[in-house]
């Protein structure tokens, strides 16, 4: 299973629910990694696309607790286990996880690849990824030559899970 994540120099996903900052290139790439693919994301994230709508051309997976609710267009699931059992439809090189932070810390246990974009600047933040670097179970395994934005610096990097899970 795959993830996709941007990230600033503290590991900082968002602020208020809320991108750190929206680069054409990384959204480029995003729509590359996923399109035709499985995404899995929670409610406040899918809350954040344009009017509230799943992704066009891929497989929508939404995780919340709330037993009631509904999206037109996607698949919900109100448990990691009920997830779990969903995801196995599909091939795990086809699941991408993205988001948000909550998502994130539940099924990077569940995941071999995390694309990650590095953002080399410090943003106000409230939601934050787990610091892939600090992790011995996980090793950086691509990286792209560094990329700019205006004034803004970044990487694509690869990271994969030294022991792959089962």
């Amino acid at each position: 299973m795959n993830l996709v994540v941007a990230v600033d120099e503290n590991w900082a996903i968002g602020n208020k629910n809320k991108l750190l900052v929206s680069i054409p290139n990384d959204m480029k790439m995003f729509r590359e990694l996923t399109t035709g693919k499985v995404v899995v994301l929670g409610r406040k994230t899918l809350e954040t696309f344009p009017q509230g709508q799943p992704l066009k051309n891929r497989t929508n997976i939404i995780l919340s607790k709330n037993e009631s609710y509904e999206v037109n267009g996607a698949v919900v699931v109100h448990s990691v286990d009920e997830l779990l059992e969903e995801l196995k439809k599909y091939s795990t090189e086809d699941i991408y996880i993205i988001g948000g932070d909550s998502i994130y810390k539940q099924m990077l246990p569940y995941c071999d690849v995390a694309h990650v974009t590095r953002i080399d600047h410090a943003y106000e933040a409230d939601s934050y990824f787990p610091n892939l670097d600090a992790d011995p179970e996980w090793e950086i395994t691509a990286d792209s030559d560094e990329q700019v934005y205006f004034d803004l610096t970044y990487q694509f990097v690869k990271y994969e899970r030294k022991n792959k899970v089962q």
